[in-house]
């Protein structure tokens, strides 16, 4: 067990819980058991000095004083500490996937794909340091960095896209990593032009349709 904490703050109140991770990540994901998760005994504002909400804060804060009730709402809104093991592997993770969108974007000034070896090793020639960006937004940024040190380049399409009104919501935020500029049309559809590696567009495509459907237009911007 894993014990950590987790915290959510209620206007100027802050409500902490001691929870064991791996119970709570599963009730993040809607398949833990509060039971199993919660390892205090109350709802505090601080854990580590003990002390306690008063029932009145809780209340006002979360409309119950059900100790269960109020813990899941912690976990599920609030904010969950992470160990450093599970900080490292999801650190992990993300190099891993930064480095596969290289290898699968990327080539030298004679069109030859790299190794995965000599990416990993220009990586920690360049230091960079990795974040919490999305990898495809990280990855553009890795491939400048690279470039004094060794010939790399991505080619990149540029597009336009039409999405009709009734969409534009839910595929908004899957623009955001390509986007350029947009222009909304006078019956609401929003019409997007977006710089893309080719290596990603049929994953991109794939996100873009199961959401519309396939009633996105496209049309590729010859430079």
């Amino acid at each position: 067990m894993v014990v950590v904490e987790a915290k959510k703050c209620v206007g100027s109140k802050t409500f902490e819980i001691s929870v064991d991770f791996e119970e709570a990540i599963k009730i993040k994901t809607g398949e833990g058991d509060i039971t199993n998760a919660l390892n205090s005994n109350g709802i505090y504002y601080n854990v580590k000095e003990g002390t306690m909400a008063s029932n009145l804060d809780l209340k006002n804060a979360f409309g119950t004083t059900d100790l269960h009730e109020v813990a899941e709402k912690i976990i599920k809104e609030g904010e969950l500490q992470k160990p450093q093991e599970f900080r490292d592997a999801e650190k992990g993770r993300k190099i891993k996937q930064i480095v596969d969108l290289i290898l699968r974007n990327a080539a030298d000034q004679h069109g030859r794909s790299y190794t995965e070896e000599r990416i990993k090793r220009g990586i920690q020639e360049i230091h960079y340091h990795f974040d919490n960006r999305p990898a495809e937004q990280q990855m553009l940024d890795v491939v400048e960095k690279l470039k004094p040190i060794i010939p790399i380049s991505i080619q990149v399409k540029k597009i336009k896209l039409t999405i009709p009104a009734q969409y534009t919501g839910k595929v908004y935020g899957i623009l955001q990593d390509y986007k350029d500029n947009e222009e909304w049309l006078p019956n609401g559809d929003l019409e997007v032009t977006i710089h893309i590696p080719a290596g990603m567009q049929l994953d991109f495509y794939d996100k873009l349709n199961g959401i519309t459907h396939g009633a996105v237009r496209s049309e590729e911007v010859l430079k």
